[in-house]
């Protein structure tokens, strides 16, 4: 494995067994594992495929600052859903960033016009979804560039709850995009870009089916506006494999697929891609506590749930489970329902599953985790969260993220 020709997905069979292990002894569990290795393997992916495009980190996959810095040394520039991420992308380094505003809070854009003003070396620009938003920044004094998010009413995504291009939640409705862009001239704003994303989790052939309409839908509508635009941005949510058995995305294709769909601009086309890049990169690892036998399946309860690992609980989303006993595959198989310590019927982190016969101590490994893992992590039920390991990409591991304590979850409410 090289870095000049990274393989398409790492799956969790490619994690060595023993070494997850030895972290699971080493940090404790629940655990985190983040490859920053894997994910400059990912990013160098994108750049291969997405060789004439601007190619953007949404930041909400994964903001583990360490993490941000690799993305950020690896080429990459950050998009941001809020004041927040905006923070953090500068903290790590990120020299261009773009705030894609949803629906933003008043002191979300306090914060992040303070800083365009503190910074001008950054090259930072707001993206409104809202006339509202035009009205909110122009109090603030804001002299910054914009672009516009815009709902081209087309979405796609692995479920209901992430595909956003059709929902009217996110963006301005296509058709009242050219008056909002005069308005937003005539106010002496330089309008730099436009903005859409169809959804988060895009695999299968109709996900991309949805994306290519979207891209030219965003493509005829850039060439219509009487306003010369820097760039287009197309979104991001390029799925990864979930399951063992699918095959990954050919990057190549979709990538041609996207600038043919585009068509010819004089802006620059751009993408903004988040669970790729971090997806594959990262590992859950989590022990046993108890094995319970009942008529319907063997119930396998670990220290991990769905504070740890929402999107189980949230999409019943699928990961991939894998015992790292190092007698694994000599035990006999049975079929387990994986399920955590919160008091929620919801608290399952897979069911059905095919696993060797598992015993209280053993170490479970979590595929798929680095996007929207440790980001989604609560202390409901009063669980504090788990912590990060970081490697480096040469063996070298190191804490990202300290584990929370119980005294941290009250740490906010003072002296009672």
């Amino acid at each position: 494995m090289t870095t000049e020709d990274p393989p398409p997905i790492r799956r969790l069979a490619d994690w060595d067994p023993a070494g997850l292990r030895d972290l699971a002894e080493t940090y404790d569990t629940p655990l985190y594992v983040l490859d920053q290795g894997r994910v400059r393997e990912n990013v160098a992916n994108l750049q291969t495929a997405f060789h004439d495009e601007h190619v953007s980190y949404a930041v909400k996959a994964n903001t583990v600052r360490r993490t941000l810095e690799t993305v950020e040394d690896a080429g990459l520039d950050a998009e941001c859903a809020s004041a927040g991420e905006v923070q953090r992308a500068v903290d790590a380094g990120f020299s261009t960033v773009r705030y894609t505003a949803v629906n933003p809070p008043s002191e979300d854009l306090d914060h992040v016009v303070a800083l365009h003003e503190a910074h001008p070396e950054i090259d930072l620009v707001v993206t409104i979804g809202a006339a509202d938003t035009l009205d909110a920044l122009a109090e603030r004094d804001y002299a910054g560039p914009l672009a516009i998010r815009v709902n081209p009413g087309v979405g796609a995504g692995h479920h209901a709850k992430v595909t956003t291009g059709d929902a009217p939640k996110f963006g301005v409705p296509y058709d009242r995009v050219p008056d909002l862009a005069d308005e937003i001239v005539e106010r002496g704003y330089d309008l730099v870009g436009l903005h859409a994303h169809a959804g988060s989790g895009i695999h299968g052939e109709d996900d991309l089916a949805a994306h290519r309409e979207l891209v030219a839908r965003m493509g005829d509508l850039a060439r219509d506006l009487d306003h010369d635009l820097d760039f287009l941005n197309v979104g991001g949510g390029l799925g990864v494999p979930y399951h063992p058995e699918q095959d990954p995305l050919d990057l190549d294709a979709v990538a041609e697929a996207t600038r043919d769909a585009a068509g010819d601009l004089d802006a620059q086309l751009g993408i903004e891609p988040g669970r790729y890049v971090v997806a594959d990169a990262g590992v859950l690892l989590t022990t046993v506590n108890t094995v319970k036998p009942t008529p319907e399946t063997t119930v396998v309860g670990v220290d991990a749930g769905m504070t740890t690992l929402l999107r189980p609980a949230m999409y019943d989303a699928y990961h991939e489970i894998r015992s790292l006993a190092d007698d694994a595959d000599d035990r006999d198989e049975v079929t387990a329902m994986v399920a955590g310590p919160i008091c929620e019927t919801a608290d399952v982190l897979g069911r059905d599953r095919r696993l060797p016969r598992p015993e209280c101590r053993d170490v479970f490994a979590i595929g798929n985790a680095g996007a929207y893992g440790y980001e989604m992590a609560s202390t409901y039920n009063s669980r504090p969260r788990p912590a990060v390991v970081s490697l480096d990409g040469t063996g070298e591991t190191s804490v990202a993220v300290e584990r929370e304590t119980l005294s941290d979850l009250t740490r906010l409410e003072g002296q009672q």
